[in-house]
């Protein structure tokens, strides 16, 4: 790079850079404002609570990244405009290409560390997060229960236990009336919370189980040596133990089991999450042609300026909700796949032939504007005639 390129480069990277860091934070504080619950309501440690909140950064950051080389294209290009030095570099000859140069660094840059960050890092943080809920949710049995207290474990679920031995619990009494249509009644003797191939599991002994249901006056009783039970089966929202697709790595999104049943009920999302991965880098590139298109000339007047800012919003605006309009079509229809490739695509082949061939296409467009109002007139002068 020139001196006037790495001089640009290092204004657009700063502005870039307090941008990402300035949204990123405000919207990560609050995210964990709504995880406040793992240490007020689950008793986890502030530890627990700091990589909670934390393995949600990289999705924030693949989502706002191109956002932020939006802002910092427009702060730099106004900035050049505002003390004339576009004004000069145009004058003094600096073609459009050698002007993009220092932009188009930061643009390929972000886009290979938004890339990188959707194909493995976000995938591989949220299979994470799952795993690590899944231990928080075991501890909660262990850890904020307390001795002949009945606890509300989730919304329907009540848990109790008599006293403490070691790790084990005895005295175990759990009610789940989630389906009123059935009530289920567990009581053990002996109970212990284990993990087995990264689910958790509270192995209950010397116990037995009261089924209650709706239509039936008395309960029915299964007397048992050891029994496991699923602590996944009580995560919030209807939470299971299959992996979603966001989940799951994009080499088995790529390859998925196509047997699965829920890969056969939930194919769309399975598609949609993998194509979202895949053009994911095309974003901080298209919003950067958005940038350059609108503001990448010199214009000597405000009124100019401030029309062409507000083009640049609104496009950015239209295209952004256009781009996830066609990710939730790909989910019922699999020729929107056209749509999720061909938005970011089309804009920024768009875009870069207006910045490198803009003086054409306008005189053009003006051209075959006017030549079809003359043939317009003239038609409607011959069917008056």
């Amino acid at each position: 790079m020139t001196q006037i390129e790495r001089y640009i480069f290092k204004m657009t990277f700063s502005a870039f850079l307090a941008c990402l860091l300035g949204l990123t934070a405000v919207i990560w504080i609050t995210q964990a404002l709504r995880e406040l619950d793992l240490l007020t309501g689950k008793g986890q440690t502030f530890w627990i609570f700091m990589v909670v909140t934390g393995l949600s950064l990289p999705a924030l950051v693949a989502i706002i990244a191109p956002l932020a080389v939006f802002i910092a294209a427009v702060y730099t290009l106004n900035k050049l405009n505002g003390d004339s030095e576009l004004i000069v570099m145009s004058a003094a000859g600096m073609s459009p290409a050698r002007l993009l140069r220092p932009f188009l660094a930061l643009g390929v840059t972000v886009s290979i560390v938004v890339g990188i960050m959707t194909i493995y890092l976000i995938p591989a943080s949220f299979n994470e997060l799952r795993d690590l809920i899944t231990k928080i949710r075991a501890d909660f049995v262990t850890t904020l229960v307390r001795e002949g207290q009945f606890t509300s474990l989730e919304a329907g679920v009540t848990f109790s236990f008599r006293e403490r031995s070691g790790e084990a619990l005895l005295g175990i009494f759990m009610q789940d009336r989630r389906d009123p249509e059935r009530v289920l009644v567990y009581i053990a003797e002996r109970g212990q919370v284990a993990s087995i191939d990264e689910n958790s599991y509270l192995v209950l002994e010397q116990g037995s189980i009261h089924t209650q249901t709706a239509s039936a006056r008395d309960s029915s009783i299964i007397a048992f040596d050891r029994y496991a039970v699923d602590l996944s089966a009580f995560a919030p929202s209807g939470e299971t133990s299959v992996y979603k697709p966001r989940e799951r790595s994009t080499a088995q999104l790529l390859f998925p089991d196509r047997e699965e049943a829920y890969y056969i009920a939930l194919e769309g999302r399975f598609q949609s999450e993998l194509h979202d991965r895949l053009t994911a880098w095309l974003y901080p590139l298209a919003m950067l042609a958005i940038a350059f298109a609108a503001l990448g000339s010199a214009r000597t007047t405000r009124q100019n300026r401030g029309f062409a800012l507000g083009i640049a919003i609104i496009a950015v605006i239209a295209f952004r909700i256009a781009g996830f309009a066609a990710s939730s079509a790909l989910r019922g229809s699999p020729s929107a796949v056209i749509a999720v490739w061909g938005i970011p695509i089309g804009t920024i082949i768009v875009c870069w032939l207006y910045v490198f061939h803009g003086e054409r296409i306008v005189p053009l467009l003006s051209r075959l504007k006017k030549a079809r109002s003359t043939f317009l007139g003239s038609r409607r002068t011959a069917e008056a005639a």
